[in-house]
């Protein structure tokens, strides 16, 4: 194909997912308020937990098998070289810019995390159903790339809620602790105040006694040398109770990654897979009435992201250097190395020859920041306003970005 054909190709996509976001936006404005903050909030409830689950549970379904499990091995540890390159390109950013610390966890996020959704789900059935398409029959290139998005969100948002979510969340608690420290120091006594004495301050309920001595049964214990601490593997057993307590197993599995989970079990194991997918299947309603689900997620999600892109304009005080920094890095430099990336796998082997399934490799590294970043600085308030203006600039250039990054990854893989 020419580089012309490859660039209507790329461009035709992306165009559609504007023009929806360009609705989502207008709907949005106060004037129509069809799609508010508190519609926007309940159609991503509905998306998360409804339509997501279902779209990725039945493309999984439908072409996920043993076989090409074994194919597929390569794209789980792909998105962990995406978060391990962007996060080394974030601490770059943070570096220079000299950001806040309120913003570190943010600024990682978006460096490290891409849209692994909502984005492909456009892009690569877009692509496929075009007649310049160089990836074959349409309905074919549909399935297998399907099956290549689902396991790209599954994936991806079990990377999001374990590293994203923990650093906002680091983040946010940093700042926590400063504000405690700041009280703590504005509530010191110097020489002429007048101060409690420190039998007073120990009436907080922390010791199970009513006053603030300790018994000499107490004492023996305070008393005991360090050999006699406790076994090693009660050391061990807290130490996993912590882990767990600080890792949120909830947000690991999300409603994505359950579907997923649905969705392998039912393509890979063959009993199942007989009775629920195809023409002849005894169940296959129950299919059909979740595909029917997971076709609301493409069209409602791209609204929502229109709607989101609106918060933005009403945002201000954002560093440039930052919004710079997150353009450069997701457009420039994350690309560049996912080229290098996935050819060198390719030639090594590690990665099949399937152009499209290339293609998808190398687009999870030039896609705009995740949406979800956005719903976790909401949960822990650090960061949600300049999260608004970074995903308006780089949700505006992604038209381009993309543009540009998809006909070279065409060129490249055919």
């Amino acid at each position: 194909m020419k580089i012309l054909d490859l660039f209507v190709a790329a461009s035709i996509p992306v165009l559609k997912f504007l023009l929806v976001a360009v609705l989502g936006s207008f709907l949005a404005i106060d004037g129509i308020d069809i799609l508010g903050e508190d519609a926007r909030k309940h159609l991503n409830k509905v998306v998360f937990y409804v339509f997501n689950p279902a779209l990725i549970a039945t493309n999984l379904a439908r072409t996920i098998t043993v076989q090409s499990m074994v194919q597929l091995w390569f794209m789980p540890l792909n998105i962990l070289i995406t978060y391990i390159i962007g996060s080394a390109l974030g601490l770059i950013v943070i570096k220079i810019s000299r950001a806040p610390s309120h913003l570190k966890g943010v600024i990682l996020g978006c460096c490290s995390a891409g849209n692994l959704g909502s984005m492909f789900l456009v892009i690569i059935p877009a692509i496929c159903k075009e007649k310049e398409s160089p990836f074959g029959d349409p309905d074919i290139c549909n399935a297998h790339g399907m099956a290549y998005v689902s396991l790209s969100m599954a994936v991806g948002a079990i990377y999001l809620w374990t590293y994203v979510y923990n650093i906002v969340r680091i983040s946010a608690s940093k700042i926590s602790e400063r504000v405690e420290v700041d009280d703590s120091i504005g509530n010191q006594t110097y020489p002429g105040q007048s101060s409690k004495p420190f039998s007073e301050s120990c009436r907080e309920p922390l010791l199970p006694s009513d006053t603030c001595s300790i018994s000499e049964h107490h004492a023996d214990h305070f008393s005991l040398p360090s050999r006699f601490t406790a076994p090693m593997s009660i050391n061990f057993k807290q130490h996993l109770m912590t882990l767990a307590g600080r890792v949120n197993l909830k947000k690991i599995f999300a409603p994505s990654t359950i579907g997923a989970i649905v969705g392998f079990i039912i393509g890979i194991v063959p009993q199942v897979r007989w009775s629920m997918i195809g023409a002849s299947a005894p169940l296959r309603v129950i299919e059909n009435s979740a595909s029917l689900l997971g076709d609301g997620s493409v069209p409602v999600l791209t609204l929502i992201v229109g709607g989101n892109l609106k918060k933005g304009l009403n945002e201000s005080g954002t560093p440039v250097s930052l919004i710079v920094g997150v353009v450069i890095v997701r457009y420039v430099l994350q690309p560049l190395f996912g080229v290098f990336v996935v050819k060198g796998a390719a030639h090594c082997g590690f990665v099949s020859s399937d152009p499209l399934y290339q293609f998808v490799l190398m687009l999870q590294y030039a896609v705009p920041p995740a949406l979800n970043i956005g719903t976790i600085t909401q949960l822990f308030g650090a960061g949600e306003s300049e999260y608004s203006v970074i995903m308006l600039w780089t949700y505006a250039l992604a038209s381009v970005s993309l543009t540009i990054w998809s006909t070279f990854f065409m060129w490249m893989v055919i």
